[in-house]
C-alpha cells in the first residue's frame, strides 16, 4: 500500500430480468446520480479507474515493482458490486457498530442480476456458488489466487489487468501496442485519451483540496472508494504527483487523516459505505 509521506521537493521529470423498482435497479440509478458533474464523461468502473491511475501514460504498463495493485483491483470489484446492490454483509447477531469486526462479517449475495461487466458478473457467479459465506479479506485473497486450498483456486480471477485494459481500449482511453523487452515481447496499453485521465486526476485532487468536506460521510461514495483503492493499490502517489509542493502536502495530510479513521466507526454511520470501509480494514489487517 502507499506510504503517505511529506515531499521535501518536487521530483525531477514529473512531468438480466427487469424488476421494476428492484433494489439492484435503484443501486444502478444511484451510481449515475452519485457524481452528477461527470454525467457527460465516459463511465468507468472503480477497477478501470485504479488501473488507469497505475498505468504509465506513454509506456502503457504498471510499475514492475508494484505488487499491491492485483489485490487492490479485487477489492475494487467487491466495492463496485456493493455499490450496485449485488452483495451485502451478513450482520445477523452482530452489533452494528462492530459490523466489520476485523473483516469477519460474511459477504452474501443480494442480487445475481447481471451488471453487464464481465469481471463483476464472474465474481457474482463465484459468490453465488460458494457453499459457505466468506469474509471480505478471504474474498480478496481468493479472487487474487492467494490460497493454499486447491479446491478454491477455481475462484481466482485471471488476467484481470489485461481484461480491464482491453475494456479501456474499447472505451477509447487506451490503445494497444507491442514492445520488446530484450528477452520477450509484451503487449502494452498507452494512454491515448489524456483528457479522460486528467479528468480523473482532477476529481481526486479536488476532493481533498477545493472540495474537501472534512467528513467522509459527506464525500461522494465513489470518490471515497477510489481514494481507498488507490492507497491499497499503491498508486496514490500518481494522483498527487503533479501538484505544487504546498498543495501536495495538504492533499497527502488530508488523505492520511481519512485513511487513519476507524473503519468500524465509519461503517456504522451507514450511507452505503460499509463495503468501502471493510475493504480498507482488510488491507490494514493484511
Amino acid at each position: 500500500m502507499t506510504t503517505l509521506t511529506h515531499r521535501g521537493r518536487r521530483a525531477e521529470g514529473r512531468g438480466s430480468e427487469k424488476k421494476g423498482e428492484g433494489e439492484e435497479e435503484a443501486a444502478d440509478r444511484e451510481l449515475n446520480e452519485d457524481e452528477p458533474d461527470d454525467s457527460k464523461d465516459i463511465r468507468l468502473t472503480l477497477m478501470e479507474e485504479v488501473l488507469l491511475l497505475g498505468l504509465k501514460d506513454k509506456e502503457g504498463y504498471t510499475s514492475f515493482w508494484n505488487d499491491c495493485i492485483s489485490s487492490g483491483l479485487r477489492g475494487g470489484i467487491l466495492i463496485e458490486l456493493a455499490l450496485r446492490g449485488r452483495i451485502h454483509y451478513n450482520a445477523v447477531g452482530l452489533q452494528y457498530a462492530n459490523i466489520l469486526h476485523y473483516c469477519s462479517s460474511q459477504v452474501l449475495l443480494k442480487s445475481d442480476a447481471p451488471t453487464g461487466d464481465v469481471l463483476l458478473d464472474e465474481t457474482l457467479r463465484h459468490i453465488k456458488a460458494t457453499e459457505t459465506a466468506e469474509t471480505v479479506q478471504t474474498w480478496i485473497e481468493l479472487l487474487t489466487g492467494e490460497t493454499w486450498n486447491p479446491f478454491k483456486l477455481q475462484y481466482q480471477l485471471r488476467n484481470v489487468r489485461e481484461r480491464l485494459a482491453k475494456a479501456l481500449v474499447e472505451k477509447g482511453i487506451l490503445t494497444t501496442e507491442k514492445q520488446n523487452f530484450l528477452l520477450f515481447d509484451m503487449t502494452t496499453h498507452p494512454v491515448c485519451n489524456a483528457s479522460e485521465k486528467q479528468r480523473l486526476l482532477k476529481r481526486l485532487q479536488e476532493s481533498v483540496l477545493e472540495r474537501w468536506v472534512n467528513e467522509p460521510q459527506r464525500m461522494e461514495r465513489r470518490t471515497l472508494a477510489l481514494l481507498v483503492l488507490a492507497h491499497a493499490s499503491d498508486v496514490l502517489e500518481n494522483v498527487f504527483a503533479s501538484l505544487a509542493d504546498d498543495k501536495y502536502d495538504v492533499a497527502m495530510n488530508r488523505t492520511k487523516d481519512l485513511l487513519d479513521m476507524d473503519p468500524e466507526v465509519e461503517a456504522a454511520k451507514g450511507r452505503g459505505t460499509e463495503m468501502i470501509w471493510a475493504v480498507l480494514a482488510a488491507f490494514n489487517k493484511s
